[in-house]
């Protein structure tokens, strides 16, 4: 069954993800989906020298399976990666992270 997406709600937490990284002087690219390439998550950066990746999804939303492979490799090799559908569980899950750098 598929779920219906808010464009709009998940265009603005994409936005407010960009201030929360650009507020902590994080680099990182939001990768344009093609279909042809490895599952990849909406944020991939680096933060004090350490990988990080962050997927945001509208209210309710939950990863696909493909995204929560990708997460798995990217913990597996030792980096970082949340999900949510708001702001403030993606920014105390990238504090959390970065308290820790």
């Amino acid at each position: 069954m598929k779920t219906f997406k808010h464009p709009r709600t998940e265009k603005k937490l994409k936005q407010q993800v960009c201030e929360l990284l650009d507020e902590a002087g994080a680099w990182y690219f939001m990768p344009v989906p093609t279909g042809m390439q490895k599952a990849t998550l909406d944020f991939l950066g680096c933060y004090k020298g350490r990988f990080f990746a962050i997927e945001t999804k509208s209210p309710g939303g939950q990863p696909t399976e493909r995204q929560v492979l990708a997460m798995a490799f990217i913990k597996s090799r030792g980096g970082f990666w949340c999900w949510g559908d708001n702001i403030d569980h993606i920014r105390t899950c990238f504090n959390v992270w970065a308290s820790t750098l």
